[in-house]
């Protein structure tokens, strides 16, 4: 089989959030009780207009394909979004919708890199941006940053890492893994150098717009830095903000021609979503928001026990993340601490291996999201396991020697 395979699909890595979901479900499976705190999935229920949306749509017999960009009752859909919710107006050639965000991130990639191009990434990042970047052949640049500029980029790190073969800046605010969020006048600092290198490309993953615990507008590169609207990808979808994850329905928009070639990508491999997904989506974007609130003030209740939690272990500490529902606690101290069986850990993955079969609780490495060193909590979970889940790795950490 080693033959059969190419190069890029030899080496990509599996996304280590679902492969310590799913080692969780193993040991669950063989009668383990496991706190599953590593996969960023909200735990509530589609609201209910939502799901009434899908529904409506079987029974209309909406089961056909729809154009490759999608339908275009969607995409004047998401037209008035980001109209309403950013300032932004777009055309129906100028958006795009895919199976769901991270197919239109691919589709982006697939359609502007190949081999010598690089992409500046910032770190910590979801852990399908670098290997999304090496399946187009192209060479992620890495900007790493820690907790003391609150896992955010500084324009130097920016300038540093562009050269003539850049393509693109990728960045995630709120962004998962650290909850970060940049504000208008970061974006603002970040886009004055972008403005100085008229080749590199802007793409903002905004898929946690909404997820955010601040009372300021969220700002977006497009919006907040007009000038390169020319070259913004802004991309968004309905799985974080509706908890519809399983649906899958992502969306972009961004120049034209651009658009038609992710529409070219597209067309060659899944042609469209499903069509009831996007009947439901028409739904979502334009149907009431007060199921949010209560969504909110859960996710902020559950980050707030994590952080105090996290920082009541010796050895660990944790920022107050502004987004999204994660927390990156830095884990540095732990290493070269021995279990109670005189195992070492050395690592981070090390450390989640621990958790995972001693504690019982599954999170993620900082190492898969390019940061050592640190571990990812996913607080999308219900408040008994987010409770549960703290006590045991406050216990699992008090047993390290």
């Amino acid at each position: 089989m080693t033959n059969l395979l190419n190069k890029r699909v030899a080496g990509i890595r599996p996304p280590m959030t679902r492969e310590m979901t799913r080692l969780g479900n193993e040991l669950a499976r063989a009668g383990r009780s496991i706190m599953s705190l590593a996969q960023g999935e909200p735990d509530f229920d589609t609201p209910k207009h939502v799901r009434e949306a899908g529904k409506a749509a079987i029974d209309a017999g909406k089961t056909r394909y729809t154009d490759i960009p999608g339908s275009r009752e969607l995409t004047e859909a998401i037209i008035r979004k980001f109209e309403r919710d950013n300032g932004l107006a777009f055309k129906p050639s100028e958006v795009t919708i895919g199976v769901g965000s991270k197919q239109v991130l691919y589709n982006a990639l697939q359609a502007t890199v190949g081999s010598g191009d690089e992409v500046a990434i910032a770190i910590p990042a979801w852990v399908s941006y670098v290997e999304m970047v090496r399946m187009a052949e192209a060479e992620p640049v890495l900007m790493p940053a820690t907790a003391a500029t609150g896992f955010k980029i500084t324009p130097a790190q920016l300038e540093a890492a562009i050269t003539p073969r850049t393509k693109w800046l990728m960045l995630n605010s709120p962004s998962n893994p650290s909850g970060a969020v940049y504000t208008r006048e970061e974006l603002q600092a970040l886009g004055a150098v972008l403005a100085r290198h008229p080749h590199v490309w802007f793409m903002g993953d905004d898929i946690y717009e909404k997820i955010r615990y601040l009372d300021t507008p969220f700002p977006t590169m497009a919006a907040v830095v007009p000038e390169l609207a020319s070259r913004c990808l802004t991309i968004n979808g309905v799985s974080k903000t509706f908890a519809m994850t399983g649906w899958r329905c992502g969306y972009a928009a961004g120049p034209a021609e651009l658009i038609r070639g992710m529409n070219l990508v597209q067309g060659t491999s899944v042609s469209h979503t499903s069509s009831v997904t996007q009947a439901a989506a028409i739904a979502a974007l334009d149907g009431p928001m007060d199921f949010l609130p209560p969504f909110l003030a859960a996710y902020r209740r559950r980050r707030d026990v994590v952080v105090a939690a996290m920082n009541g272990i010796e050895g660990v500490t944790c920022t107050t993340p502004d987004g999204a529902f994660y927390v990156l606690p830095n884990c540095e101290k732990l290493l070269g601490r021995r279990t109670a069986a005189g195992k070492p850990i050395a690592t981070d993955m090390d450390l989640c291996m621990y958790f995972l079969e001693e504690a019982g609780v599954a999170v993620v490495p900082g190492a898969a999201f390019g940061l050592p060193g640190h571990f990812r909590i996913s607080y999308a979970a219900a408040d008994a396991m987010v409770e549960e889940g703290m006590k045991r790795l406050k216990d699992g950490c008090a047993k390290l020697r």
